[in-house]
């Protein structure tokens, strides 16, 4: 239950405090008093969007705040908050928010900060508000199945199905996907089985593209490589190492004589030996160095294959060129020829997985159908019930259930089940029932839409009921039986109700008068409760306009002694 509201430069409001009671309090004034600002606020603090708009003009900052008992129908809100770590205080709990100028937004949950949405979540377990837009809503068959659910009791189970049927939808996209593929499939599975087949024959080795091409330069080159290793044995094998080994025995006879000459003599050991080494290696050399045309011609061919494979199969960004590279597209396209052969039998494996879903989901459709269909006689029933109580005896209000038409399943079955809901309505006997769009009365919607909130108030836990001018299009005495219904719902719920018809503030327990003064340049709303003679003269002011009128005093006193 709403206990207190602090408003402090919202919209005209400058500073507002006010003290709810349970039971029924009225919201009255003139017309553009502000009395939908005082909803506006309540509406932002319970995480309502708003805008650096709703900021009194001069001011730095709009701020609203509230506390609410738990007493009563507060077991939902006591577990959100104890899942979200923050502690009530004597089972009351105090929500702030604030919006500067520079756009930024603040919301506290006593001293904890919140989200926008995890205020608004929690305090529509405290709270609901009904405004137009909730007969704008109301004309949307869309919201009907909604709200079927939530009197049901069935909104976790069909946000559950609507899950699994996302899965459902993605499953069939992978399979389009696959059957879409298998169209190229075999185009591409012979390019790659070619692919691997030509990669595979090359018997490619890493490393060879280098060697070959060290060999085909030799080959190429074989008369110079011969003539030169030719003269360089020429070289050694003649003067040069006879003259190496006098002068090693002349520096070896030297150092005999004077050690200094030791290092000089062993280096030329060291050199005669490494040149007599050399002049062995080039033999061997010279001995297998052949010409051989049929070898430099496959040397060519087969440096030729590989630039080819090369430029047929390129590496992709990033990885290994050359032979190496060639080798890794085949190893790649391998792997991809595997997974494309195994494709057709994943493709018949997903299609049993889909037809297993459809199934599954198909009888959970079917039993979240048979759930609203049980509720929606009860829902029926209860809203025809209020409806009598509100002057609309022979008002018939049905709620339509008819199964998606197709035989397919992904056409039968929706997002929500296999289920189409609307809301029908008759306000006489002997007229059908038509959809509630076509109602042409304002004040017959309204009369719905309180006997639908009615309903819904015995089936949830919210203990603060608001109604933005819940009168539209009504009087006489339809105003007197609306009147006499909120003050009866007001017995088990906090009822705030702003209107305009004095035959249903008479009923409010509490009435606060909202209105507006101009001091200077200054516009600014006001709030406070009248009681005694005062609100005597706004239930005065309500009947005629006159509040001083004494036709209209003494009205205003008989309705209230009458009804409060």
């Amino acid at each position: 239950m709403l206990e207190e509201l602090a408003i402090k430069d919202f919209a005209l409001i400058d500073t507002v405090s006010l003290e709810f009671a349970p039971g029924f309090t009225a919201l009255t004034g003139e017309t553009g008093a502000g009395k939908s600002i005082l909803i506006g606020a309540l509406s932002f603090l319970l995480g309502g969007k708003a805008d650096t708009g709703c900021i009194r003009t001069g001011a730095e900052e709009a701020r609203v705040s509230g506390v609410f008992s738990l007493d009563r129908g507060g077991a939902g809100a006591l577990e959100w908050l104890s899942d979200h770590g923050i502690d009530s205080e004597d089972n009351r709990v105090r929500l702030r928010r604030a919006i500067r100028v520079n756009g930024k937004n603040g919301a506290w949950i006593e001293s904890a900060p919140v989200t926008r949405a995890e205020l608004a979540d929690f305090a529509a377990l405290l709270t609901d508000i009904h405004g137009q837009r909730d007969h704008e809503s109301l004309l949307r068959s869309g919201e009907h199945r909604r709200s079927l659910d939530e009197f049901a009791g069935i909104s976790g189970e069909t946000a559950r199905f609507t899950l699994a049927y996302s899965d459902l939808v993605k499953k069939r996209e992978e399979l389009a996907a696959l059957e879409d593929a298998s169209l190229r499939r075999d185009e591409k599975i012979e390019m790659l089985r070619y692919a691997v087949e030509e990669i595979a024959g090359a018997k490619l080795k890493p490393g060879e593209e280098e060697e070959l091409t060290q060999e085909e330069k030799r080959l190429n080159q074989y008369e110079k490589l011969y003539a030169a290793v030719e003269e360089a044995l020429g070289l050694l094998s003649g003067d040069l190492l006879s003259g190496l080994k006098k002068l090693n025995a002349l520096l070896d006879q030297a150092a005999g004589f004077d050690e200094a000459l030791k290092g000089a003599a062993k280096r030329c050991e060291a050199g005669f030996y490494e040149y007599t080494d050399i002049a062995e290696d080039l033999r061997a050399y010279s001995r297998g160095l052949v010409f051989d045309p049929e070898r430099l011609n496959a040397v060519e061919e087969r440096l030729a294959l590989l630039f080819k494979l090369r430029k047929k199969y390129p590496p992709e960004r990033g990885k290994a060129g050359g032979i190496e590279g060639v080798i890794a597209y085949g190893e790649s396209a391998q792997g991809e020829l595997e997974r494309l052969s195994r494709s057709e039998e994943n493709q018949e494996a997903l299609k049993a997985e889909i037809g297993r879903m459809e199934r599954a989901l198909y009888l959970a459709a079917k039993n979240l159908s048979q759930k609203r269909r049980a509720a929606s006689t009860l829902m029926a029933s209860g809203v025809e019930s209020v409806l009598a109580k509100l002057g609309m005896g022979g008002a018939r209000f049905v709620v339509s259930i008819t199964e998606k038409e197709s035989a397919e399943f992904d056409q039968k079955c929706g997002p929500y089940g296999i289920d189409n809901v609307e809301f029908l309505f008759s306000a006489n006997p002997g007229v059908p029932e038509k959809p509630l769009n076509k109602i042409a009365s304002g004040g017959e919607l309204s009369r719905v839409m309180l006997a639908l909130k009615t309903v819904f108030a015995g089936r949830d836990s919210i203990d603060t009921l608001v109604f933005d001018e819940i009168d539209t299009g009504i009087g006489g005495e339809v105003s007197v039986s609306v009147g006499a219904h909120l003050k009866q719902l007001s017995k088990n719920k906090q009822i705030l109700c702003i209107t305009h018809l004095a035959s249903i503030a008479v009923y409010a327990d509490t009435q606060m008068k909202v209105e507006k003064r101009v001091a200077g340049n200054r516009t600014a709303t006001s709030v406070r409760a009248v009681t005694g003679e005062e609100r005597t003269a706004e239930i005065g002011r309500m009947l005629s306009g006159d509040p001083g009128s004494a036709q209209s005093l003494d009205h205003a006193r008989a309705l209230l002694q009458k009804y409060t």
